[in-house]
């Protein structure tokens, strides 16, 4: 059984690919990108797939430039996935994802 919770450091390297489009001059990640950051880091930790049933609630408050660090919070919680992104202390995104429970596969 995995704990409850779990915390990482996430980076997006300056020449992700799709920076150079976002933003020309002045690039910032892309809230896909860090919603693909969490779900590749959910499934690590949970060492298994997570389908996504919906993705009720996410946030952006605050941009991540590339090459920034930033902490990464999960919280599972039966069929709720919870993750906040955070630099310094002060919040850049947060979000609630429903995924199907393991063994289970997304309709």
């Amino acid at each position: 059984m995995n704990p409850a919770a779990h915390a990482t450091v996430l980076r997006i390297a300056a020449n992700h690919p799709s920076l150079p489009g976002h933003f020309p001059g002045q690039p910032i990640v892309p809230g896909v990108v860090l919603i693909d950051c969490v779900l590749q880091e959910a499934e690590r930790w949970l060492q298994r797939p997570v389908h996504v049933l919906a993705l009720p609630n996410a946030k952006f408050t605050a941009p991540l430039l590339p090459d920034q660090a930033a902490e990464l919070q999960l919280k599972l919680d039966a069929d709720e996935l919870r993750f906040t992104l955070s630099r310094d202390g002060a919040a850049l995104a947060q979000g609630l994802f429903r995924i199907a429970p393991m063994g289970n596969a997304a309709a």
